[in-house]
């Protein structure tokens, strides 16, 4: 029963998903339970894809150690947590923590152990300000559009997929997944529906600039009527034409990795680059960080925050005035 479950969940997309030993040592209910846990409660795919990378390090582990699950106390996870704490970040240590914890949690309610042995452990302590996206500045922004040759269809798709990123604070995820019915009308205006994180449908209205440009990449590609199929499509190999299949978030990362060494941008950007350069040129021009979170589809303010970067400016300034 456990390998047909294991079968179809690969089947689902979920190829790095294997029990380990220490699980299946427990029984099939046991690995049942872990799949899952995997398939059934974690449906973000990036999400899931960390989380089963980090119980698989966590299980190996505790395999080396010599640790049947039963046996596993708050005393081995805290031990592992500083153990892997001395050579990886702190977020992605409190992002192994958080999968152990709820997969623990997953196991107790199924009954297969009896206490949550990570509930207790603390994870490091981790604060930021600002993120670490790397973001273009203005006049690098304006350097990689002007570079882009519109007078092609892939041009012209190029243009409005970073135009997607940056007028709309959309996650690359989200873009790629777009069809050609999430763009539409409402009135005299039209909008863009994406869907981000957490199957949360966000709607928001398409900026004048961002509108003409994918009215121009529509018109050139002739796909306007298709409503059910997907907005930005790859390209078929050098013929300068569409295929039917979207673009992966690989091939936009590399597109816009051409697309700024061609226009000269030294800053080493990438899709979410777009997303920082938009909230900060927004909260440049008077916007407000309320705002700017209703537009990113951002839970809290403080993420937003973390795309800000008018201060860096300021400090740039402030230590330039250091003269000897």
């Amino acid at each position: 029963m456990t390998g047909e479950l294991v079968q179809l969940a690969k089947g689902s997309g979920l190829a790095e998903l294997a029990v380990p030993l220490l699980i299946m040592a427990e029984g099939e209910r046991a690995a049942s339970r872990y799949i899952e846990f995997f398939t059934a409660q974690v449906r973000n795919p990036n999400t899931r894809s960390a989380y089963i990378r980090a119980a698989s390090v966590f299980f190996a582990w505790c395999e080396q150690h010599g640790l049947p699950l039963t046996a596993i106390q708050p005393v081995h996870v805290a031990t592992y947590i500083e153990q892997i704490g001395r050579e990886r970040s702190a977020p992605t240590v409190k992002q192994h923590l958080a999968a152990i914890r709820m997969l623990f949690d997953w196991l107790v309610i199924g009954q297969v152990v009896p206490h949550n042995p990570a509930g207790a452990v603390r994870g490091p302590k981790h604060s930021i300000s600002t993120g670490k996206t790397h973001m273009p500045s203005r006049e690098e922004a304006r350097s990689l559009l002007a570079a882009i040759d519109t007078t092609s269809l892939i041009g012209l798709r190029d243009r409005a997929l970073i135009g997607m990123l940056l007028y709309t604070f959309a996650r690359v995820s989200a873009t790629t997944a777009m069809r050609v019915s999430d763009y539409y009308p409402v009135g005299k205006r039209w909008w863009v529906r994406l869907h981000e994180k957490g199957d949360k449908e966000h709607t928001i209205p398409a900026h004048h600039t961002l509108q003409n440009w994918l009215d121009a990449y529509l018109e050139a590609a002739a796909i306007a009527e298709d409503r059910k199929g997907l907005l930005f499509r790859s390209a078929a190999g050098r013929t300068g034409q569409l295929t039917a299949n979207g673009m992966s978030q690989a091939d936009a990362y590399r597109m816009i990795q051409r697309r700024a060494e061609a226009g000269g941008v030294a800053t080493r950007i990438g899709c979410h680059s777009w997303r920082a350069r938009g909230i900060t040129a927004y909260l440049e021009n008077g916007g407000l960080l309320e705002h700017a979170q209703q537009m990113a589809a951002h839970a809290s303010a403080r993420t937003t925050k973390l795309y800000d970067r008018r201060g860096q400016q300021i400090t740039l300034d402030e230590v330039e005035r250091i003269t000897l």
